[in-house]
């Protein structure tokens, strides 16, 4: 049987079953009351403030995930729906580069050492592109549908998602993939601590724990009624996993050693990233409904202390905690075209 045969009907495959799950979870939607807004513990001055909105000019359909240069303070977006990334100047709120002709890109790393931007994308490769010019200098192919991507704080190794079910591990300094860890299901969000890596697989109702050196899965938590969990994020002070689903609309606190949920509690419609503010105790959940619910750990556990509006479709983002800001990736809907909305934390 030809490869090119099967990837490609793998690829049907898996659109057809989130497509399944798509429809669903908007028959959950009309059906479950919580799904789309909850209310905040207490009402106070806004944890967010929109600072100011980027246009990203000629950008069409969805955008996927960002990347953040700290030392030239540019910021990337995955336009998934436009087949282009683009690279943003924060200082002068301008796009500078854009680069073109790839297949709807998804992830998204800055390898600072390097200095090179990982894009990685549905036709199954990670390309790098070095510098401030952004010049294409490798392309690995790694397998269908390659999706997130984390830069491993030790050693700068990059991991990325892919296929039926894997992580890889690729050395930047050779742009060619060393390990290969299987999964269950294809990896969407994930999360690393040393040696062991969290990730959230919907399409097997589960999140597993690997083993980094091993390259081997070593535990197994069934998500049970609660699905599509496709964020996640690892707050290593408190030792907490935080899990958005979408069906229904939940944020899960769950004990990373042993997938114990802490907490379940409501949040916004369509999710799609997760953050931990490691300098202001908050945890923001950025969905498609229009919104970013804020959180804040207390006495008791954490408890909601807003809803901020965003706009409908706006469910991709980055948090920067080392300048307060949280951006938003906001696609072109409804006679607005696409843009970065740009959230100043206030952690007071």
């Amino acid at each position: 049987m030809p490869i090119d045969w099967l990837q490609g009907s793998m690829r049907v495959h898996r659109a057809m079953a989130r497509l399944a799950a798509a429809h669903l979870l908007a028959l959950a939607t009309v059906a479950i009351c919580s799904c789309g807004a909850s209310k905040p513990a207490n009402q106070g001055p806004p944890p967010l403030v929109l600072e100011k909105t980027i246009p990203l000019p000629d950008t069409k359909g969805r955008i996927d995930h960002l990347a953040y240069d700290a030392a030239g303070r540019r910021l990337f977006v995955a336009e998934l729906g436009n087949d282009t990334v683009d690279a943003i100047d924060l200082v002068s709120g301008r796009r500078t580069i854009r680069l073109s002709g790839l297949r709807h890109p998804q992830g998204l790393a800055w390898l600072d050492g390097p200095r090179e931007l990982a894009v990685a994308d549905q036709g199954g490769a990670v390309r790098f592109y070095r510098g401030e010019s952004l010049d294409l200098i490798a392309t690995l192919k790694v397998g269908d549908d390659a999706d997130n991507l984390r830069v491993d704080p030790r050693d700068g190794f990059l991991l990325v998602g892919y296929g039926d079910g894997a992580l890889a591990t690729i050395d930047p300094a050779t742009h060619a993939a060393i390990k290969q860890m299987p999964l269950p299901a294809h990896p969407e969000g994930f999360r690393l601590d040393g040696d062991t890596v969290w990730v959230n697989l919907p399409d097997n109702g589960s999140i597993v724990r690997g083993d980094l050196a091993s390259s081997k899965v070593t535990a197994r938590w069934s998500t049970g009624l609660h699905r599509l969990n496709f964020p996640m994020a690892f707050d290593r002070k408190s030792r907490t996993l935080a899990i958005a689903y979408r069906l229904p609309a939940r944020l899960a606190l769950v004990d990373p050693a042993t997938g114990t949920e802490r907490q379940v509690l409501d949040t916004c419609g369509d999710s799609d990233d997760v953050f931990f503010d490691e300098t202001g105790g908050q945890l923001f959940v950025i969905c498609g409904s229009g919104e970013i619910d804020v959180y804040r750990h207390g006495a008791s556990g954490f408890e909601m202390t807003a809803g901020v509006p965003s706009r409908s479709g706006a469910r991709t983002g980055l948090l920067v905690s080392q300048e307060s800001r949280l951006y938003v990736a906001a696609r072109a809907l409804g006679g607005s075209g696409a843009a970065i909305l740009v959230f100043k934390s206030r952690s007071d």
